[in-house]
């Protein structure tokens, strides 16, 4: 949700705790249940089965309890609502946020909570980030499927401010959101920028000075003279990862890399970064960079390699994990020491690394600055959703933030 209001920059983001810090506890909050604060819209619901989602691609999103799983071709929603899970593993594990906005032309299954704020009670970004620190352990039922009922959703008790506000939390909160977002979206540009420069020059062949190269036929077609195709376990090394239980892990400053990427950090590392995972298990194939020293666990490989360590890493990216192993499910390191990897002249492959590296350093800055805002906006969320501070006197322009 992309509200307007205050916006925090970086370097004023302590000048805002300290503020909060010496702010009164506002005394005009009351008590009530969600359900006289939220408009629901389930009964316009319709589920779709995977078979009929792949009879009907097209390009509406269509959002399960998570997010979006799918596009097909209508819609049933138009604007913007908040969703909130119905079901699943995630309303226990809290892994994704279980309420999220969705907005535009969409279509939504019976797994989410379809709903709105009720115009004069209540503002959506207050009621989404009640959600995201709230314990509703005690409205979710099912052991086997946890579940959150229509019934339990509106009989929740939350504590409520005046909708003013409401609205200066949310500018409050959605400025370290927008912030957030707008990091997200220079690392996916920056990010395709480096990929795109590995395609120009190693998979459509348009390096520097490509135009004086003579191509030579090779397995995998034409390629440039003095190029050569080896096997893939002549360059790299797939080690394993070692095995670490989440009640063994001590918070610290490593990250811990399973097959979906960073799971959580740990206070030792097993490999001096930078580096490269390759998902063994789970999300097979699935490769990611690390900068910093980091903890593989045993469902991922990590690389080594005497070769150039950005080549490689985007060289992975094409390869086609897949094991045939029956037997042993999971990437089989044998078989993926069987694929074929060009490697392209070395003076070529480091100059491609001097070009892609300051990309990288531009990427690992915005993460940080992002997991920093992540962990000042959870700081304060708590905090300002309770009612223990008072932001009445915070010199907040809440601009067009309304509660429409």
């Amino acid at each position: 949700m992309n509200t307007p209001g205050v916006r925090v920059p970086d370097a004023e983001t302590h000048k805002l705790v300290d503020r909060i810090a010496e702010s009164k506890s506002a005394s005009d909050w009351r008590e009530t249940e969600m359900g006289e604060l939220i408009e629901l819209f389930d009964r316009k619901r319709v589920p779709l089965s995977s078979r009929e989602r792949r009879m009907r691609q097209g390009p509406f999103p269509y959002y399960g309890a998570s997010g979006i799983i799918d596009h097909i071709d209508d819609y049933i929603f138009d604007g913007e609502y908040l969703l909130v899970a119905e079901d699943g593993e995630n309303l226990n594990s809290r892994k994704t946020p279980i309420a999220f906005f969705a907005a535009g032309k969409f279509w939504v299954n019976n797994h989410a909570h379809v709903l709105r704020a009720i115009k004069g009670r209540a503002h959506d970004y207050f009621i989404k980030a009640w959600f995201d620190q709230a314990d509703i352990s005690g409205y979710i039922t099912g052991a086997a499927q946890p579940k959150l009922s229509q019934a339990n959703l509106k009989r929740m008790k939350l504590r409520v401010p005046p909708l003013p506000t409401q609205r200066r939390i949310a500018a409050i909160l959605s400025a370290y959101d927008d912030l957030i977002e707008n990091n997200t979206k220079r690392i996916a540009i920056l990010e395709a920028m480096a990929q795109a420069i590995y395609r120009e020059w190693f998979v459509h062949f348009r390096f520097p000075g490509h135009e004086q190269v003579t191509m030579v036929d090779s397995e995998l077609g034409p390629i440039p003279e003095g190029w050569e195709v080896r096997q893939l376990g002549d360059v790299i090394e797939l080690a394993y990862g070692k095995g670490l239980r989440k009640s063994d892990r001590a918070p610290g400053p490593y990250p811990v890399y399973g097959s979906s990427g960073v799971i959580d950090s740990h206070a030792e590392s097993l490999v001096e970064g930078p580096g490269i995972v390759v998902g063994r298990k789970g999300n097979v194939g699935s490769v990611f960079w690390s900068d910093d020293d980091f903890y593989p666990i045993d469902t991922v490989f990590y690389v080594r390699t005497n070769a150039c360590l950005h080549y490689v890493y985007y060289n992975l990216q094409y390869q086609n994990f897949i094991s045939t192993d029956t037997a042993v499910p999971g990437l089989s390191r044998n078989q993926a020491y069987l694929l074929p990897i060009l490697l392209p002249d070395t003076n070529l492959t480091w100059r491609f690394q001097n070009v892609v590296k300051p990309v990288f350093k531009q990427v690992r800055t915005l993460r940080s600055r992002n997991a920093n805002l992540r962990r000042t906006r959870d700081l304060l969320l708590p905090r300002l959703i309770s009612g223990e501070v008072d932001v009445s006197d915070l010199p907040i322009d809440t601009g067009g933030l309304t509660d429409d």
